[in-house]
This record gives structure tokens, sequence and C-alpha cells, in this order.
């Protein structure tokens, strides 16, 4: 027997008119989601400086203007930032070109542990411990390779192990229309989904994803034109009201 909506389990996020504005005018803005707990969810939206902004919002590094954002219970942006991991975006978590594997593990473990521990530099049992659950079956980057020699996909899958490393509640993931080989696309949204047993994982990508389980969730007012056309539509409406 399949369930009725009052048996289904409430949205892991919510949002409900969500705006953000900058020192040029809007940003992203009114939006509504409502998103599933675990797997992977894909925001099907043009990329630009509001998608960033957006997934900056869901993942608690940055507070909307005005609206209201729910992620698993929690409502204040530092809260959400502490159930929620944010890679791929390169505002955040850029990564210097020329530094080992070995040099960013071990100042991620540093930065885990506590103040007052002693932490060695990373060695073979760390690289497995930290990039395993991310890798999965792909070969994990040698600890002396530079990060600028890895391949486009291990540059991703990577930066998600570095900010994984705690595995909260929530993973959101950027770049992922920036993966230019479709086999890398593939085996990265592979990898995601395995995250998502775990987890729940968000996304975002101009095209909606083939070939993989994953939800697609269209949102709006995320670029320029759109709000603008958005607030046309406003203005024309009151005028008729008028």
């Amino acid at each position: 027997m399949s369930e009725g909506p009052e048996d289904q389990p409430p949205p892991a996020i919510t949002a409900r008119g969500i705006r953000m504005h900058g020192p040029w005018g809007p940003v992203y803005g009114p939006i509504d989601l409502d998103i599933t707990g675990g797997g992977v969810t894909a925001l099907v939206c043009p990329a630009g400086s509001g998608r960033t902004a957006l997934l900056l919002t869901l993942a608690g590094r940055m507070r909307p203007a005005s609206g209201e954002l729910t992620v698993f219970g929690h409502t204040r942006a530092k809260d959400i930032f502490a159930a929620s991991a944010l890679a791929g975006i390169d505002e955040l978590d850029t990564v210097a070109e020329s530094v080992t594997v070995r040099d960013l593990i071990t100042e991620q473990l540093r930065w885990d542990a506590q103040w007052y521990r002693l932490i060695r530099r990373a060695d073979e049992e760390d690289l497995a411990r930290v990039c395993g659950p991310v890798f999965g079956e792909l070969p994990l980057p040698p600890l002396t390779e530079y990060f600028e020699e890895l391949s486009e996909l291990d540059r991703l899958l990577l930066r998600i192990a570095l900010a994984n490393t705690l595995r909260p509640p929530l993973l959101v993931v950027g770049h992922l229309d920036f993966v230019t080989s479709d086999r890398n696309r593939d085996l990265l949204i592979g990898r995601l989904l395995e995250l998502g047993r775990q987890q729940t994982v968000i996304t975002a990508t101009v095209n909606t994803i083939t070939g993989h389980d994953v939800r697609h969730l269209p949102v709006e007012n995320t670029s320029r034109a759109e709000m603008a056309e958005a607030a046309e539509n406003s203005t024309e409406a009151t005028k008729d009201r008028a």
C-alpha cells in the first residue's frame, strides 16, 4: 500500500520566501524549497552568483535577508553551519595549487582536532580515513602529489573529502557543471549517491542529470534576468489592481 501525504516524513530542508541582497541589488529570491532527507538532490538553475549564494545559504555560510529557512530543525545560521559541510565553492574552499595532498590532509586534521593535541603529518592511514569514504573504489591520490597535478575529478573529490571529515547530516557540493568529462561527471555522481546513503547531499546544475537516481528540483529567481522579469510582472500586477 502506498503512503499518503500524511505518512511521509517532513522535508529535511524547507525554505519559504528566502531572499538575498547585495551591494548591487537582489542576489536571489524569493525562493521556496522542500528537500527530502537522504540521497542526492540537484537544484536546477543557472550558474552564477545567485546560485552560489543559495548554496552558501543552505549550508549556513550566509544568512538570508528575509524569509524562513529550516535545516534539520535548525533555523539559526550558526546551527545550520554546524550541521553541514560545503565543498566545491571557490569563494570558500579554493586550494592553493602548490601544496601536496599530504599538506592538505594534515592541515584539515589539525583544524578538526582539539587545540591541545599535537597532530603529526598525515600518513597512508590518514589518507585512507579521510579520502576513503569519498573516493570509494576509485584510486586514492598519492600523498606526495601536488594538488594542481590531480585530475579534475580527484581535485573535487579531495575537496569534498576535506570538507566532510566530520560527516555532518548535510553535504552541499558545488562545481558540478565545471566537471568537463562525461565519464568523470558520472563517477562523481556515483560517489555522491554513495555518500547520500548516510547524508543528505545537495548540488546544483544547469541541466538535469541523466542515468542516475538523482532528485531534480527546479529553482527560479537565482539570476538577474529571472528576478528582473519577476519584478516587472509584480509591477504590472500592481498597476492592474490599481
